[in-house]
């Protein structure tokens, strides 16, 4: 749990540094995720983060507030933003991040923790924590216009997008396959991470940093020179989603 927490506080900090100094005007910039602008982004990563902390420290609490938050009040049920600048905006994101953080810290890898969805382990939900973190983070650096340096943080990234090929399919109605995919990707440090039977017909090579793109739907995989040898390859690749939710893909986030 301190690695993961370690990496997601990380991963906080590379986001924060892109938006500590720009102006209030640039806080309303829309970003490449359609009707989201930068404060749109950082006010759902509080939202969640919120809503994380209380799953983990009072699971009733949170089971009474997941009614709450589903029958229309949203995800604003867990922090109020509205009428926030966006330098109050992130000083309350860096406040519900460390509580957050302390949570998790707090709990072993293997404890369960309640969800929207199915229960999750600790050490998942904060790896989900950090997806979400580096993938709206990709969409704010975007937007400012600055670099989005890859980093080897990218692996808990990619390994959710491999265990989660068969909801990619679920969440469609589509009727999973089965099969055996290697996926091969060399890391930002140049380490190669792999994932599958080495004997696997069906298989995806190519870079880390594009394939995290790809199943956080923030690239095409037509646009990455990503490799999918075979139709399990070259159709889930085609339909890749590591995030929860409606079934989408990147021209309909």
């Amino acid at each position: 749990m301190d690695q993961i927490c370690d990496d997601l506080q990380a991963e906080h900090a590379a986001l924060d540094a892109v938006v500590a100094d720009i102006s209030e005007e640039m806080w309303t910039a829309d970003t490449p995720a359609e009707g989201w602008d930068i404060k749109d982004t950082i006010v759902h990563l509080i939202q969640a983060d919120a809503a994380a902390r209380l799953a983990v420290n009072d699971p009733d609490g949170f089971a009474d507030a997941k009614k709450k938050m589903m029958s229309g009040a949203g995800l604003e049920y867990f922090a109020s933003t509205q009428g926030r600048s966006g330098v109050e905006i992130l000083e309350l994101w860096r406040d519900e991040r460390e509580q957050m953080l302390a949570a998790f810290r707090s709990r072993g890898p293997k404890d369960r923790i309640p969800w929207f969805g199915p229960d999750m382990s600790a050490l998942s939900f904060a790896t989900a924590r950090l997806m979400e973190t580096w993938s709206h983070g990709r969409d704010v650096a975007d937007t400012v216009g600055v670099p989005w340096p890859a980093t080897d943080r990218l692996r808990h990234v990619c390994h959710i997008g491999v265990t989660t090929r068969g909801w990619s399919y679920a969440v469609r109605g589509m009727e999973f396959p089965g099969g055996d995919v290697r996926v091969e990707l060399t890391a930002p440090s140049g380490e190669l991470w792999t994932w599958g039977p080495e004997d696997a017909t069906d298989r995806i090579t190519g870079s880390a940093e594009e394939f995290a793109l790809v199943v956080t739907q923030r690239r095409k995989p037509a646009d990455m020179s990503l490799v999918a040898e075979g139709p399990l390859a070259e159709e889930w690749l085609s339909i890749a989603q590591a995030f929860a939710g409606d079934a989408t893909l990147p021209d309909s986030r």
